[in-house]
């Protein structure tokens, strides 16, 4: 199903797989981890070609691998430091931007990280928590040089997480508004009314284009559609795809969707504002200086902008609320900065953490990103894998099967037979993935797929 997100519409989907041969207190063992290649979010460049930019991403992974080769170090997270900086002094080089170098880095960092905790036996929660990683605070945030994970990371990684449901740009909001030559023949909800009705659904991440007419009509024609379908719960964020260049234009914006009638109630659910300013000016001085003069602004996080491990205390001084994690930014990174922001919330600040993904979906990366969502304790985590792909339909039998069976609570059997993500209530149960280590429990079939080995440069 077509998933248009700021100036990209994607109808297909690339995927990577990176498997780590490590050693681990002197016995073998290995790690996996995978992504999608998304053109037009790492590096929005519209006139890039699709090609040029899935090349890009294929090298700075193959780059972090050229840099994980033959490393030693006392820890994961010794490890990672090393790989991180090799990476970025590379990027700084080659002017590569530090959000596309550092995707390679998250895959490496995160096939390492479940390198160790398959070796020892720790979920991920446990290992980030008791030093089985080696996870120091104060290197990624001096600030927390004298915290510890122990203190500031959830005891018990949480049992289940909301999912919060994109509605993308173009996706219909109920079934009559579907054409004739799109409706979809493969058992999933394809509207919005629909995906309410059948998982349950009560939070919702709803993107713009900053248009104000456009925006304006379709939020009131969403609000309508989730007032009638979902629970009285509900709540929502609001995307704004990087589409303003400066604060007052954002304001501006804001205040006219805001100020509509029909939406006043509606605009009481809202959880927080994510990424409305172009990265190309979000960390600028001058933020700092709108946000100041706007003292009654709705939380506003950075997502796109969080590309460094100095990118969220810079925007936290300029007055945002927060940041995202995607795995594909950095585990220990997101780590370390939820422990940053719940220490910020202790303190009696406003403090946003949310749980983003990049469209994922199983056998590895979806597991994993859960796995992480569950540790730092991220109860609304952005869904829509599960939306814009059928289910786990793409892959070999043989990979389906492994992933059904091992986690049994975190996917159904469709109406097809392959299975889908399972979201019941609202809700995506994760007992079955606290239990693996750093989630994913099954050594996945390589066999089937056509795979090219990426060598390192």
């Amino acid at each position: 199903m077509p998933f248009k997100y700021g100036i990209a519409t994607m109808t297909e989907v690339p995927m990577v797989f990176v498997r780590l041969d490590t050693e681990v207190d002197g016995q073998p063992s290995w790690g996996i981890a995978s992504d999608l290649l998304p053109p037009k979010w790492f590096t929005k460049v519209p006139d890039d070609s699709l090609e040029k930019e899935i090349a890009d991403m294929l090298r700075v992974i193959r780059r972090a691998l050229d840099h994980a080769i033959g490393i030693e170090a006392p820890s994961a997270f010794a490890a990672w430091q090393s790989i991180y900086v090799q990476q970025r002094d590379w990027a700084k080089a080659g002017n590569v931007a530090p959000l596309l170098a550092h995707f390679g880095t998250s895959l490496v960092e995160r096939a390492v990280i479940e390198s160790v905790c398959r070796a020892t036996g720790r979920p991920l929660g446990q290992a980030l928590r008791d030093g089985t990683l080696g996870f120091d605070l104060g290197a990624i945030h001096p600030v927390l040089t004298k915290r510890f994970a122990a203190e500031q990371l959830p005891q018990q990684p949480l049992a289940k997480v909301l999912a919060r449901h994109t509605v993308g740009l173009a996706d219909p909001l109920s079934a009559n508004a579907i054409p004739a030559d799109e409706l979809l023949d493969d058992s999933l909800p394809q509207s919005l009314d629909q995906c309410i009705r059948a998982y349950g659904l009560r939070h919702f991440k709803i993107k713009i284009n900053g248009n104000p007419d456009a925006d304006l009509e379709r939020l009131r024609s969403i609000a309508a559609t989730i007032g009638h379908h979902a629970p009285g719960d509900f709540a929502f964020s609001l995307d704004g795809n990087e589409q303003f260049t400066s604060v007052e234009e954002f304001r501006s914006h804001w205040e006219r969707l805001v100020g509509d009638a029909k939406l006043a109630a509606f605009f009481k659910r809202l959880l927080f504002v994510e990424q409305p300013l172009h990265r190309d000016i979000a960390l600028d001085d001058s933020v700092g200086d709108g946000f100041d003069d706007w003292p009654d602004r709705p939380p506003v996080i950075i997502d796109e902008s969080d590309g460094t491990i100095k990118c969220l205390p810079l925007a936290l001084a300029l007055g945002y609320a927060g940041t995202s994690h995607k795995n594909c930014k950095g585990i220990f990174k997101g780590a370390a900065n939820a422990c940053l922001l719940n220490a910020r919330h202790e303190a009696g600040h406003v403090s946003v953490m949310s749980g983003e993904d990049l469209c994922n979906v199983g056998p590895v990366a979806v597991i994993q990103d859960l796995a992480v969502m569950a540790a730092l304790g991220i109860g609304s985590v952005e869904r829509n894998g599960h939306h814009y792909m059928a289910g786990l339909s793409q892959f070999p039998v043989s990979t389906q099967q492994q992933v059904q069976e091992a986690h049994p609570g975190l996917y159904r059997a469709s109406d097809r037979g392959w299975p889908t993500l399972d979201i019941r209530d609202g809700q995506i149960n994760l007992g079955s993935v606290n239990d693996q280590p750093f989630g994913t429990g099954f050594e996945l079939d390589l066999s089937p797929f056509d795979a090219v080995p990426l060598a390192a440069e």
